[in-house]
């Protein structure tokens, strides 16, 4: 089967999304560049590790380097449309790499498919090194400074959506329900917020 790679270096939207309910939520990267869209699957704690390294490179870059516009923070994303139809998957994401391009000024995101090659599920590190022909379907999004900060207050939103937290617990609340709260003493109380 050929490689495919992915390689989007103006995206004009760079989005996470998920399809279906609370519980059984299935998580997507989108890209956007034109006419071109690309959507991979993700795990939810994917999205949370993406958007927390993320923000440290960019922190990083704001203390650090000073030719470089970072933004500040944004709690509340630009887009919070929903993802782009039609929503095909073009893989699975499994390991995932990003950095930052000094000479681009840019983030560089790279994400490749789940692999069942045992050697490269033992040590994703073998990405580096292996023959183009030879590594899974990959995506390759190129983002400014601007729209990385967008992306990462756009998968916090995302993934802090899901179920409900008792307010009571902190637990989470995994059915419609309620659930039997620790502090309630084995007595189950409706939840009023």
């Amino acid at each position: 089967m050929t490689r495919r790679t992915f390689r989007l270096e103006r995206p004009d939207r760079v989005v996470v999304g998920t399809v279906g309910q609370p519980g059984s939520r299935v998580f997507h990267l989108q890209v956007r560049e034109g006419s071109q869209l690309v959507t991979v699957r993700c795990e939810k704690v994917q999205i949370s590790h993406i958007a927390l390294q993320m923000d440290r490179i960019l922190d990083g870059l704001a203390a650090h380097v000073a030719d470089v516009f970072v933004p500040p923070s944004v709690e509340k994303p630009d887009d919070l449309d929903p993802l782009d139809a039609p929503i095909e998957e073009e893989f699975t994401v499994g390991t995932m790499a990003m950095a930052f391009d000094d000479e681009s000024k840019r983030i560089e995101m790279e994400m490749y498919a789940v692999s069942d090659d045992e050697l490269m599920m033992s040590d994703p590190a073998m990405l580096l090194t292996t023959l183009p022909e030879a590594a899974p379907d990959s995506l390759e999004v190129v983002m400014t400074t601007s729209q990385a900060r967008q992306f990462v207050a756009r998968c916090r939103v995302v993934v802090a959506s899901g179920r409900q937290y008792c307010p009571y617990c902190s637990q989470q609340i995994l059915s419609a329900e309620g659930h039997l709260c620790p502090r309630s003493n084995g007595y189950r109380r409706p939840l009023v917020w």
